[in-house]
């Protein structure tokens, strides 16, 4: 469903309710203002695609019928073979702190979301669109800058209020991942214990990539305060941790706007 869309030059703005959430894409490219249509609607068409093969929320999505054995993985989209096998090597990746199997059934969301908004944005790439940012509830990904700068500025929620910020980052060709439990309640778990992580309210990670951006995140929440020493051994992200007790902490590399220097664009 098309919810909210504004034309402004040659610039775009369109936000539709897809995998359950509000994903806004910002086009912000000297191209005709239909060419920027056709590719927003290749954009949100690729969404619906993803959300169709891999929601665990539709019973007769491809990943719900492999999870019930109701169908074989050489029988699947091939899509979903890639998904997997990135799944497994993140696995490896995070010491088996990101596993799609740890609520006892297969589910990948941890890094679909991700990978769909990172496969988009190379979509939009290799069509002539430059500069744009393509939010999925949080996760985001941005390439180029808007009209006039060289970069992004992206707000990272206060985990506490909902309507504040507790980072403003700016960024571009780049990811901003975040996980936590401010939304959606304590639904990652320590897979090594079975039990929800609770220790960290917020973990954002910053990288070239959005889906392993956001598996890494969602580890690092299920490690607990131990994914705070584990994000700092990440080469090329940076990160930025909220604990349930208040503490905020960051890497020294993580692209702060300074305070004062204006608001979030993300």
């Amino acid at each position: 469903m098309r919810e909210r869309q504004a034309m402004t030059g040659h610039s775009l703005v369109r936000v539709e309710h897809v995998m359950g959430m509000p994903i806004s894409l910002d086009l912000d490219d000297d191209l005709p203002i239909d060419e920027l249509e056709r590719l927003a609607d290749g954009v949100f068409d690729w969404l619906r695609l993803v959300d169709g093969i891999f929601s665990t929320y539709k019973p007769d999505s491809e990943i719900s019928r492999l999870g019930r054995g109701e169908l074989r993985r050489e029988d699947c989209s091939p899509v979903v073979g890639e998904v997997l096998d990135r799944c497994a090597e993140l696995w490896d990746e995070t010491g088996g702190y990101f596993d799609i199997n740890a609520g006892g059934r297969l589910d990948p969301s941890g890094y679909v979301k991700g990978w769909a908004v990172q496969r988009a944005c190379d979509q939009l790439l290799e069509q002539g669109a430059r500069n744009h940012c393509l939010n999925a509830g949080g996760d985001v990904f941005v390439r180029g800058g808007p009209r006039g700068r060289q970069h992004w500025r992206v707000g990272v929620r206060h985990p506490w209020e909902a309507l504040a910020v507790a980072w403003v980052l700016e960024v571009s060709d780049a990811a901003v991942a975040t996980s936590g439990t401010y939304e959606r309640g304590l639904h990652v778990l320590n897979p090594y214990t079975g039990a929800p992580a609770t220790q960290l309210r917020s973990v954002t990670v910053v990288g070239p990539e959005l889906g392993t951006a956001d598996a890494y995140a969602t580890a690092a929440l299920a490690m607990g305060l131990a994914g705070i020493d584990w994000l700092a051994t990440l080469r090329g992200h940076e990160s930025a941790v909220v604990t349930e007790d208040g503490r905020a902490l960051r890497s020294e590399g993580l692209p702060v706007v300074p305070p004062n220097s204006g608001g979030g664009e993300g």
